[in-house]
């Protein structure tokens, strides 16, 4: 190694050791190289307890390999090799402390082998031309709180599978997902996680590759022409993320140099009983490199839109559902080292990409989590509501006739609404493992499932808060998901699923077309409540209100299978309204054949309201109004 060569290293591998270094991958792991005019790859690892390492594979010796050399006091080691190209297969040989000589992959490798082979594959980083600046700039236009964001959560290869059993390739999922996505009328498609990891029970939550698309979904460069794809059709792609815990594989991270590298050094710290992984050492400088490197390698070489942060309250807790734990020393539980990187990731992410979605999926009552770190709060810009999400099906999937004793679960919701920047997620989590999928859930015979799933998406929309759906759910899928078969896509030959789907996509388009519905969804001015005291007809009244005055929709939702006649609604303003959507219409799967309407008002004060209208509310359903032609509102 030259001098020349050894300096520019060691300042950049200054900066990894500090923490500091958040392009990190651009040193470490095989990148391409040219050393004394030759061209070839360069291997850099972090092994600082290693007592010698080798680089291993297809382009030297298996057994003994290129010897690699030592970079000053880094803690890294460095080999150049003008024989290896890509597609090679390699490891790092690693003499470790005690002298035991193990086999490891390049924790910065960008693709392995298709499983069950885990040898990191040599492989540069593509130098692709994007063709989505349009898209970019627009992100830029305005603020992500004033816009809708419908999510649809996908798990890649179980969305869609073909005759015999295979799943959808990247391309054909290009094909044939961006498409329904837009016609389906979500904003954004989140992917279940699409890193390296061994097995497919883990839905990808215990990764081995961070920096590598996993080789059972195909190549970067597909996955990049995907997300060029479905920004050239106005959709945004965010993808799931784990920086708390990796894959405890004896190949992979886990003790890579023979000691505690990458996990905490404290047992009771580095153990995620839970899951079977290794938490990282959220403390150390070189991890936090190592993970706010990787979020922004995915956020800037693949062009993402955003990430959700999967399990945020086992890096915020040290006794976080793990069994035994190690206290503070002033006896308290949380995780310092990882409340302060949660930070530190959310503003260097933040700093270069502001437009960025940083979701955090946090289950607990910790405060500020969407809130600015120099506010206090940990930096994220949206957080899944998951009471919300709990207490919503816990009261859909009773009797609707019990309801009206725990009218509460739907009520308590707006008494915290506006506390953090909330999605409303129902997602992979609430439709596996026996909880039944949503349709199922549902009491009643399969009319009164349909009905009640309907109000139940339609409550969701109307609801302050951003919205996501997982896959299935669009159509009323009735089996549980199942990660090893693709979706029952045959179901939408039923008339009643066909329905069901239709009505999806005519909601989803009505809230993007709605800005009483998203433009004021993180401030108490988006809502006005009208009744949320009707526990004995199990009813709610509200108006969601969007910057102008005219802007406004008046949702009434009936949450049991009792028609309400003769029912009396307070409205602002004295004119005309109209239906924008009946639950109950037959074109969805419900009774009614045509909408009510037009919808006078009458000077009478309900519900705090100078004007009434009269309607008839039908059973089990959700309506809203919107104004069609109303007098003494400004147009502007």
């Amino acid at each position: 190694m030259s001098e020349e060569v050894k300096k520019k290293l060691e300042e950049e591998l200054f900066l990894f050791n500090t923490g500091e270094y958040f392009d990190s991958y651009l040193t470490l792991g095989c990148n391409r190289d040219t050393y004394e005019g030759n061209s070839g790859f360069r291997f850099t690892v972090w092994a600082p307890n290693a007592i010698s390492m080798a680089v291993v594979g297809d382009f030297s010796d298996w057994d003994l390999g290129i010897e690699m050399e030592k970079i000053g006091k880094t803690g890294c080691w460095t080999a150049f090799s003008d024989k290896a190209i890509e597609g090679q297969c390699y490891k790092y040989r690693i003499e470790q402390p005690d002298g035991t000589v193990k086999l490891k992959i390049d924790p910065y490798a960008f693709e392995f082998e298709v499983r069950p082979k885990d040898a990191s594959i040599v492989k540069g980083l593509p130098e692709k031309k994007w063709k989505d600046g349009l898209w970019s700039a627009n992100k830029k236009r305005f603020s992500i709180y004033e816009r809708p964001l419908n999510i649809y959560e996908v798990h890649l290869s179980s969305w869609k599978h073909h005759d015999d059993g295979s799943w959808y390739t990247i391309p054909e999922l290009k094909n044939e997902l961006i498409p329904y996505v837009k016609k389906m009328g979500y904003t954004h498609i989140e992917f279940m996680p699409l890193m390296e990891h061994p097995l497919d029970a883990s839905w990808g939550y215990q990764l081995t590759g961070y920096y590598a698309l996993s080789s059972k979904f195909g190549t970067m460069e597909e996955f990049q022409d995907l997300v060029e794809a479905a920004h050239l059709a106005n959709i945004g792609v965010i993808m799931d993320w784990v920086p708390g815990h990796f894959n405890r594989n004896d190949y992979g991270m886990v003790h890579f140099d023979g000691t505690p590298q990458f996990e905490y050094t404290d047992k009771n710290k580095a153990q995620n009983n839970r899951w079977g992984t290794m938490n990282f050492d959220l403390g150390k400088a070189q991890v936090q490199s190592f993970l706010t490197s990787n979020a922004l390698y995915w956020i800037e070489q693949f062009h993402l839109d955003g990430l959700r942060v999967d399990a945020v309250s086992s890096m915020l807790y040290l006794d976080y559902d793990i069994g035994e734990w190690t206290p503070n020393e002033d006896g308290s539980n949380h995780n310092k080292a990882g409340v302060e990187f949660i930070q530190k990731l959310n503003k260097k992410v933040f700093e270069r990409h502001p437009y960025t979605l940083m979701i955090a999926e946090e289950s607990t009552a910790w405060s500020k989590v969407t809130k600015p770190v120099h506010m206090g709060g940990l930096g994220f810009n949206y957080k899944w509501n998951m009471g919300w999400m709990n207490d919503t099906l816990k009261f859909f999937e009773m009797d609707p006739l019990s309801r009206k004793y725990h009218f509460n679960l739907i009520t308590f919701s707006f008494m915290y609404a506006f506390n953090e920047n909330f999605i409303l997620p129902f997602s992979h989590d609430e439709v596996v493992h026996g909880k039944k999928s949503l349709m199922h859930k549902m009491p009643g015979d399969r009319y009164n499932q349909f009905a009640s799933l309907r109000t139940l998406e339609a409550y969701m929309m109307v609801h302050p808060g951003k919205k996501l759906n997982f896959m299935g759910n669009d159509y009323g899928q009735f089996l549980e998901w199942r990660i090893h078969e693709g979706l029952e896509w045959q179901s939408v030959n039923d008339e009643m699923n066909a329905k069901h789907l239709h009505f999806m996509e005519s909601l989803n388009l009505l809230y993007k077309k709605e800005r009483a519905l998203w433009e004021v969804d993180h401030q108490a001015d988006g809502i006005q409540i009208l009744d949320a005291d009707n526990a004995s007809e199990t009813l709610l009244t509200f108006i969601r209100k969007g910057k102008k005055l005219r802007d406004f929709v008046v949702v009434i939702c009936n949450f049991v299978p009792v028609e309400r006649k003769g029912y009396k609604v307070g409205v602002p303003y004295e004119g005309i309204y109209e239906e924008c959507l009946n639950t109950e219409l037959s074109e969805y799967g419900g009774v009614w054949t045509k909408n009510q309407g037009p919808l006078k008002t009458v000077k009478e004060t309900t519900n705090q309201q100078a004007h009434t209208i009269e309607l008839i509310v039908p059973a089990m359903s959700v309506l809203i109004l919107r104004p069609k032609r109303i007098f003494g509102v400004p147009k502007n």
